[in-house]
């Protein structure tokens, strides 16, 4: 099962474990650094996790699957995640959405046929009172507005994939 770069991984998630009395709790931990090690968490990242933590594949898929920051397909190059939450509907999220499904082409949920892109939305980005958020690439855009989108795509297509630079971010 192991070849070199996963063998890599399992002794960062090791390495992890041993800080933690029971190497099961180390679970999120371990979790994380798969996926930035695949970009995802395909069947080998459980099996990795499983073999570090001597636990199963099927209890780190099964808490990969409870929380929504793990992704259990493939993502686009470009992650972006609107908080469709009570305040930020409230303050026009659904037209940000709205905005982005028509810009990309695709719905949230779904990446976008060049790979370039994944549209999520998200319970709650803790932005209530910079509503409605907007998270890309995993920073914060606060107060974002519909005519935001298109300007925030050019952005991104001139951009690697990772942190961007830009107004409104935390």
């Amino acid at each position: 099962m192991t070849n070199q770069g996963t063998s890599a991984l399992i002794e960062r998630i090791e390495a992890t474990a041993a800080k933690y009395p029971n190497q099961k709790s180390a679970i999120i931990p371990a979790l994380h650094l798969a996926q930035e090690h695949f970009g995802w968490l395909p069947p080998e990242a459980f099996e990795a996790v499983a073999e570090a933590l001597d636990t199963t594949p099927a209890f780190a898929q099964s808490v990969a699957s409870f929380y929504d920051m793990f992704h259990l397909q493939p993502i686009g190059k470009h992650l972006i995640e609107v908080c469709t939450n009570v305040a930020c509907a409230l303050n026009g999220a659904g037209a940000v959405l709205e905005e982005f499904e028509q810009q990309l082409g695709v719905h949230a949920g779904e990446s976008s046929t060049d790979g370039q892109y994944t549209l999520r939305t998200v319970e709650c980005l803790g932005g209530c009172g910079t509503a409605p958020t907007v998270a890309v690439n995993n920073r914060y855009r606060e107060f974002f507005e519909r005519s935001q989108v298109k300007p925030l795509l050019q952005e991104l297509k001139a951009t690697p994939a990772g942190w961007t630079e830009g107004e409104g971010q935390v």
